[in-house]
């Protein structure tokens, strides 16, 4: 038992705390630290573990007397040695329970916590935010625990109370000849409890509406569809239940240049006909900047070029794409009239480059007829 907190402490009252005040602050621990609240939280449950072990000494008037003149050790020799999980706990405490959740039993409270609705948040990139990745912030309406009440939607002092019109269940029932007809409670609503003084900050219902800023790390290589999971960032459960989700869906602006293909980046440069036939060195635009790129001679209008490692990185891997450039050969418009001379010129040449190539097929053709 060494090394425990002092159980006063603990709960946060003074050594001559009487019942009801260990009560109350028993409550608002339980509440805060409950594991249905804090879903793999390991501090909150120990947190849960400690204040349940201090409120079971301290409300027990024989413990509390060892524990007041002998401390921790005091209670070994009356076989105390706290709980062993939280079934212990719901099972010592249910009528605790019954007054913070308005049930006989926290096994029951427990099956009452519903969890939070998830939220959908559709956010739109620009092309390079998408492939390189970036943290912003969003901004969403959603519903969170009332920080006055922590959730259980009365006002200060106060705690709900067991209905009594259906002591607790949340039904009534009333007989119809043979049979016994169960309907749902009209004074509690189902609830099981009612708050005779409610929270004026969100009027008894433990949840307020607010408007929250979240930070979002998008990472590099998200697309359009993509989608990312922002757990616990949902609207906040009931009865003490865990809050939902949030799913942020993405949406990818175009480009003017770039156009995405999986992990790669095609793109089109115009180039000459001249560049084309002579061959030439221009500088293209990557995502990281202009890059030099070799026009072989005797390039034809629509060749590719691949600048490896230059497109948008993996989601899985990390491993970067490639950038295709296609090659779109530009006619020229607006010829002067030397200009047209000399592709006359070039013309001529080639026709009678293609005359001589028919003439020498001709001539073969006859030397092997002969």
């Amino acid at each position: 038992m060494r090394g425990k907190r002092d159980y006063y402490e603990v709960l946060g009252v003074n050594r001559d705390a009487d019942d009801n005040e260990l009560k109350a602050h028993y409550r608002k621990l339980a509440l805060k630290f409950h594991p249905d609240r804090n879903p793999g939280n390991e501090e909150a449950e120990e947190k849960f573990k400690e204040a349940s072990e201090a409120y079971e000494v301290l409300r027990d008037p024989q413990k509390r007397n060892v524990y007041d003149q002998f401390g921790h050790q005091g209670l070994e020799g009356l076989g105390f040695s706290g709980f062993r999980g939280f079934e212990d706990i719901f099972s010592s405490f249910g009528g605790i329970f019954e007054d913070f959740f308005g049930f006989s039993s926290g096994r029951r409270s427990r099956s009452r916590a519903q969890k939070g609705a998830d939220l959908r948040y559709d956010l739109s990139l620009g092309f390079m935010e998408a492939a390189f990745g970036i943290e912003t912030e969003i901004e969403l309406e959603k519903v969170e625990v009332c920080p006055s009440c922590e959730g259980d939607g009365c006002d200060q002092g106060t705690h709900p109370e067991t209905c009594r019109q259906c002591n607790g269940t949340g039904q009534v029932s009333r007989n119809q000849g043979f049979f016994t007809v169960r309907s749902t409670c009209h004074h509690c609503r189902g609830n099981g409890q009612i708050i005779p003084h409610p929270c004026p900050n969100c009027n008894g219902s433990g949840q307020i509406r607010v408007n929250k800023k979240v930070a979002v790390r998008i990472p590099a290589g998200v697309d359009t569809g993509s989608r990312l999971r922002l757990t616990g960032e949902g609207e906040s459960g009931s009865y003490g239940g865990p809050p939902g989700d949030l799913y942020v869906f993405i949406h990818v602006e175009s480009h003017d240049f770039f156009e995405r293909d999986n992990t790669n980046v095609i793109c089109q440069v115009g180039i000459s006909f001249i560049q084309a036939t002579l061959g030439d060195t221009i500088a293209v635009l990557t995502l990281n900047g202009k890059k030099e790129l070799k026009i072989p001679k005797g390039t034809q209008p629509g060749d590719l070029f691949r600048f490896r490692g230059e497109g948008i990185p993996s989601l899985r891997t990390g491993r970067r794409g490639d950038q295709i450039v296609q090659a779109v050969i530009k006619t020229p418009v607006n010829l002067n009239k030397k200009q047209e001379a000399l592709l006359k010129e070039f013309a001529k040449i080639e026709s009678g480059k293609l005359s001589n190539k028919l003439k020498n097929i001709l001539k073969s053709g006859n030397a092997e007829a002969s």
